[in-house]
């Protein structure tokens, strides 16, 4: 007997094989309906989910990129900005140095022109009351020598030193 119950574990019976595929069928249903389907839509939304998590990443990613170019460009024509400002300002720094200089070379000419103008009519003026002068001189020699009425010549030079003398 202990030889005839190993031999039926090695060679089963046919009731028994029937009646484990039907639990084994049976198991397999239940299993398919209730655990497989739930597990496979649970995979299902986990991939859905990392599929579009991956899609939101690369979408940032371009959208960081597109904003890093976007930077980049907002800094070139910043930098380009600055660079037109700063060369107006050199060119209106020149313009208004040369405006500068030729005024103040124009005040420097009338000036001078004025300071000539004020010598010629001093100098007019001096040579006038000069003028007045030795005629005034001319005259009172004149008159001198008249009153004096000398006869000879060294006489009448003698006076003329004279008054000269007194003139210096």
């Amino acid at each position: 007997m202990f030889l005839f119950n190993a031999m039926e574990l090695i060679t089963p019976n046919i009731g028994l094989v029937f009646w484990t595929t039907v639990i084994f069928v049976i198991f397999w249903f239940f299993v398919g309906k209730f655990a497989f389907k739930p597990v496979a839509n649970a995979i299902k939304s986990r991939e859905d989910s990392i599929e579009k998590a991956l899609a939101s990443a690369e979408k940032a990613k371009e959208e960081m990129q597109k904003l890093q170019a976007d930077n980049q460009a907002a800094v070139r024509q910043a930098q380009q900005e600055a660079s037109e400002i700063l060369k107006e300002a050199r060119e209106l720094k020149a313009s208004i140095e040369s405006k500068a200089q030729e005024k103040a070379k124009d005040e420097a000419n009338k000036i001078i022109a004025d300071a000539r103008l004020e010598i010629q009519k001093q100098k007019e003026s001096a040579l006038l009351e000069v003028k007045q002068e030795v005629s005034k001189l001319a005259v009172q020699i004149a008159e001198k020598v008249l009153e004096k009425e000398l006869s000879d010549n060294k006489g009448q030079q003698e006076l003329i030193a004279d008054l000269i003398k007194k003139l210096n």
